[in-house]
């Protein structure tokens, strides 16, 4: 039988971590709250809207709750909101970089897994410099299922030829929480978007933590335990 010593060589050898963009990487769920919360005041779609649409992705959202407006104006709220995500402001998640660069530096294989398309990706990746911290990168563009559906991560898994034990998703919102369980993996919830008390109560995060200040390799290690 391994002891624990041995189970925490063999797992740091194998760790695969999956990244979320917004409210994980990037602090854009605030944004997105007013892009959003306009659109739901203005279409009588409730005073949560904002809430319900996190994690999906630009074509589910259009068929779930815009299906009914004609294609001219699905198209206009889609330009609307690319020439949003063009002009807003948003900093990292704090510690995150730093977080990724050690985690590289170490061997780690990381992914990142994002209900974005290409387009807005390659944006954020070149305002941020990104180019180096991932092995593969998963949008909406590979995927046919949104979160909470698991197809993204299982995707990123099957990229990296990860067994789903030894990932570790990092997750905001309530569908990627739940879309990284469904998938059998580890799961670290940010408390960026959601309370912490909001996130236990769902019963899908393996730890919740505020952001990745002070958070580190022994850390992903003790989650996969």
């Amino acid at each position: 039988m391994k002891n624990n010593s041995s189970l925490l060589t063999l797992h740091s050898s194998l760790l695969t971590l999956l990244f979320d963009l917004d409210g994980v990487i990037i602090d854009s769920e605030p944004q997105y709250d007013k892009f959003w919360g306009g659109q739901g005041s203005l279409y009588n779609l409730g005073q949560n809207f904002a809430a319900k649409v996190k994690g999906q992705t630009m074509s589910q959202i259009m068929n779930r709750y815009f299906s009914d407006l004609s294609a001219d104006e699905q198209n206009k709220i889609v330009s609307e909101c690319t020439e949003f995500e063009i002009s807003m402001e948003c900093p990292l998640i704090a510690g995150v970089e730093n977080f990724i660069i050690q985690m590289k530096l170490q061997g780690i294989k990381t992914g990142l897994v994002t209900s974005s398309d290409d387009v807005k990706l390659e944006r954020v990746i070149k305002k941020f410099n990104m180019y180096s911290w991932f092995d593969t990168v998963v949008t909406a563009n590979r995927v046919t299922r949104s979160k909470p559906d698991p197809q993204c991560y299982l995707l990123a898994a099957e990229d990296l030829r990860a067994n789903v034990s030894d990932c570790i998703v990092f997750e905001d919102s309530f569908a990627g929480i739940e879309a990284g369980r469904s998938a059998k993996m580890k799961v670290t919830a940010i408390a960026t978007t959601n309370s912490r008390q909001a996130i236990q109560a769902t019963g899908n995060a393996d730890l919740i933590i505020d952001n990745f200040v002070g958070f580190g390799y022994e850390d992903c290690l003790r989650v996969l335990k």
